[in-house]
């Protein structure tokens, strides 16, 4: 089933999620949960969304990156489920780059990004998960991670005069770039 996407000023976008309970990780609706935010995902084409994004305050947050049509030329990143994920920063090295949100229809921003990061997680089995990752998908673990928090893209721009609609910033930013 396919998700209503909290927008920006929804409460569980600012809030700080819940743990989830391992317990409750195998239950049928929590498989019936991770596969609607897969879908819901997919729907919108993104290359992630969260729980707050879907209106519930837990931390659990999936992520794919694979033939998308918005970034072709990125490394695939295997469909992942992240439950109560913690980051580790392994390289001080920020790099910036455009991003955008469901929960922020049609505006992308540029935002800088710890290059390389661990997450320990668990994954849709309840199992424990570590990953190392760096570059773009080091960015998205940090922008899904960031909602759990209750942040957004925009808490980290150094600078919101990069902030732009999609259509703009493809006809005059990226079209001179």
């Amino acid at each position: 089933m396919i998700l209503k996407v909290a927008r920006l000023g929804f409460p569980t976008l600012r809030v700080a999620s819940q743990p989830v309970p391992r317990d409750v990780i195998r239950t049928h609706d929590f498989q019936k949960l991770i596969d609607d935010m897969v879908e819901t995902m997919h729907e919108y084409s993104g290359v992630g969304v969260a729980a707050p994004q879907v209106h519930l305050p837990i931390q659990l947050a999936v992520l794919e990156v694979e033939n998308h049509p918005r970034y072709p030329d990125m490394p695939p990143v295997p469909l992942t489920v992240l439950i109560n994920p913690v980051v580790t920063v392994l390289d001080q090295e920020k790099v910036e780059d455009w991003e955008g949100c469901l929960s922020i229809p049609d505006l992308r921003g540029s935002v800088p990004r710890f290059k390389k990061l661990r997450v320990e997680a668990l994954d849709r089995e309840a199992n424990e998960l570590e990953i190392e990752a760096s570059d773009f998908h080091a960015r998205v673990i940090q922008h899904e991670t960031d909602h759990l928090k209750g942040d957004v893209y925009l808490d980290r721009m150094p600078d919101l005069r990069s902030l732009a609609f999609l259509p703009e910033l493809q006809r005059f930013v990226l079209s001179n770039q």
